[in-house]
């Protein structure tokens, strides 16, 4: 089954959630990379409009302009080593402004052109963009795996509510060692 890994907004303005995830996440691309297996990443954003009263954007409503990315600022940015991964192998990177990957981009397409059948998710926030984005890839009918231990998010609390509602009705929630030997 062709799959993908989806590297969900690993950027500045989420490094203090990644400690434990990044060094999965780089595991986990090293792989998909020496198996010449897809690698698509995502980076959260707002435009100074969205940014600008009335806003029309409900995570800007949500946290308030203060508490949202600002695309092009140094938040914005994807965390070095990831950005050296996605800028290194030509991979692409989908700009999103909501929790769901697939809301306002061209995500599906990308995974449609490229044939994937199966989406592996992992990288921030475990219980907010990556559970979202993992729900909306089995609603699209992609066989979806979230990657406990290559997911990151402000709480232990979020994170275990995130990864239990995904595993109870989505999809297969697994260790980074278990992605690998699944996908030798």
């Amino acid at each position: 089954m062709k799959t993908a890994l989806l590297i969900v907004d690993m950027q500045v303005f989420f490094t203090s959630m990644t400690s434990r995830c990044l060094p999965n996440i780089l595991t986990l691309s090293s792989h998909f990379h020496n198996h010449s297996f897809e690698r698509i990443f995502t980076q959260h954003g707002h435009t100074k409009e969205e940014l600008t009263p009335p806003y029309k954007n409900q995570l800007v409503k949500k946290w308030g302009p203060s508490g949202s990315i600002a695309k092009g600022s140094s938040d914005w940015e994807l965390m070095p080593d990831i950005a050296k991964i996605s800028a290194d192998n030509d991979c692409p990177v989908i700009h999103k402004n909501t929790y769901d990957a697939f809301i306002n981009t061209n995500l599906a397409e990308v995974l449609i052109k490229r044939g994937i059948q199966r989406v592996v998710v992992c990288g921030v926030m475990t219980d907010c963009c990556c559970d979202t984005t993992a729900r909306s890839a089995f609603n699209r009918g992609f066989e979806t795996w979230l990657v406990d231990d290559a997911c990151g998010t402000a709480s232990k609390k979020q994170h275990e509510a995130g990864l239990n509602g995904f595993g109870y009705a989505f999809g297969e929630v697994l260790q980074t060692e278990e992605v690998l030997k699944r996908l030798q």
